[in-house]
C-alpha cells in the first residue's frame, strides 16, 4: 500500500546561506513519499538560483513579489497535493526521521496534529549529539486540543512547567484539517503561527507528541528575526493575533479562565509596546483592564522592578530605552 504524500511547503525571503541545508534535510528523509513546494518571495539575494538547482518532479520553486510569509506559505498550500502539511522555515533544519516519526502515530489517529521536538542551536555548531529539552507536552497519550491550548498561552497560571513556544516546522498537519481551519491569516506579520495553530488545534481531534524525529530551529547572535522587532506593524500584528485567538477559545472555555490568561497577553503587549508605541499599548493596557488583570505590572531585572514599584513602570521603561539607545551609540 503505497505511503501517503507529505507536501513539505518552504516560504524563503533572502536565505541563501542556509537553504541548501534546509533543502538537503528534506531529500533525506526516510518516509518514502514527498513533495517539496519552495516559495520564493522577492529574494534580493540568491535564494532563488540555489532552490532553483533543486527543480525537479518532486521539487517545485515558484517565485512570487514580495508579500509576506503567510502569503508564501498560502501560495504554497494551493499548490499542495499531499495528505498531510510539513511547514519548514528556509534556515531551519529537520532530522532525517522527523517526518516518518511523526507519520508512524498519525497513521493510525486520523484527524490529530503530530507535534516533534525542537532543538535549538547556532550557525556552526555541531547537531549531533544535541539533545531536546523535556517539555509538558512530551507524553505518550493524544492531548486534548482546547487543553493544550490553555497550557501553552496560560503558562504557569495552568501550571508548573507550562507555557513555552512551538515553532511551527515542530507540527505535522493533515491536510484536510487545514482545508477545515482556513489557511494563514495575511494580515497578520509577527504571531501569525500561533493563530494559524490555534485554529488547526481547534478543528483537530488532538495532538500527538513523537518521541524521536527533530526539527532543528537556527538562533542568530544579533537577533534580526520579525519576532523580535520593536515596530509599530509588528505590535498591530501581535495585538491582532491576540483578538483572534481569544475569539477562537471564547465559546470553549470558561470566562473566568480565559480572561485571565488573555489580560495577562494584553498587558505584556502594553508594556513591550511603550514607549515607543504610546496609543497602542494604551489599547492594550485598557484590553487587559478590561479582563481584570491582576498580574504584577512589570517585571524585569530585580532593580528595574524593585524601581517600578517606587517610580512606576512607565518612567522605568522610558530611563531604561534611554541607557540601551545610548549604549548602541557609543
Amino acid at each position: 500500500m503505497a505511503k501517503p504524500l507529505i507536501s513539505v511547503i518552504i516560504p524563503v525571503y533572502n536565505a541563501a546561506l542556509y537553504l541548501q541545508e534546509c533543502i538537503e534535510s528534506v531529500i533525506a528523509q526516510t518516509w518514502p513519499n514527498l513533495e517539496i513546494i519552495i516559495i520564493d518571495d522577492g529574494s534580493t539575494d540568491e535564494s532563488l538560483s540555489v532552490a532553483q538547482q533543486y527543480q525537479h518532479k518532486q521539487i517545485n520553486v515558484i517565485t512570487q513579489p514580495n508579500g509576506g510569509a503567510c502569503k508564501a506559505r498560502n501560495r504554497g498550500l494551493k499548490e499542495a497535493k499531499g495528505e498531510y502539511i510539513q511547514f519548514l522555515d528556509a534556515d531551519d533544519i529537520l532530522s532525517a526521521d522527523k517526518i516518518e516519526m511523526q507519520m508512524n502515530d498519525l497513521l493510525n489517529l486520523p484527524g490529530c496534529v503530530g507535534i516533534s521536538n525542537t532543538v535549538h542551536f547556532f550557525t556552526g555548531e555541531e547537531l549531533n549529539g544535541k539533545k531536546p529539552m523535556q517539555e509538558w507536552y512530551n507524553q505518550a497519550e493524544v492531548m486534548e486540543s482546547v487543553d493544550f491550548l490553555l497550557k501553552l498561552y496560560g503558562g504557569d497560571l495552568m501550571g508548573p512547567r507550562y507555557g513555552g513556544m512551538i515553532q511551527p516546522n515542530a507540527w505535522l498537519t493533515p491536510r484536510n484539517v487545514i482545508d477545515e481551519a482556513g489557511f494563514w491569516n495575511e494580515d497578520l506579520t509577527v504571531d501569525d503561527d500561533g493563530e494559524f495553530f490555534c485554529r488547526i488545534l481547534l478543528h483537530s481531534k488532538g495532538v500527538k507528541y513523537a518521541a524521536n524525529g527533530i526539527n532543528f530551529y537556527r538562533k542568530f547572535k544579533t537577533e534580526t528575526s520579525l519576532s523580535s522587532h520593536k515596530n509599530e506593524r509588528s505590535f498591530i500584528s501581535r495585538m491582532l493575533s491576540t483578538d483572534l485567538k481569544y475569539s477562537h477559545l471564547k465559546d470553549l472555555v470558561p470566562n473566568q479562565l480565559l480572561d485571565n490568561i488573555f489580560a495577562r497577553q494584553y498587558w505584556d503587549i502594553g508594556i513591550n509596546a511603550y514607549p515607543q508605541h504610546i496609543k497602542l499599548s494604551k489599547q492594550a493596557i485598557n484590553k487587559a483592564k478590561k479582563l481584570k488583570y491582576s498580574g504584577p505590572k512589570y517585571k524585569s531585572g530585580k532593580l528595574a522592578t524593585t524601581l517600578s514599584k517606587i517610580v512606576g513602570w512607565k518612567l522605568v521603561k522610558r530611563v531604561s530605552g534611554f541607557i540601551h539607545s545610548n549604549k548602541k551609540t557609543i
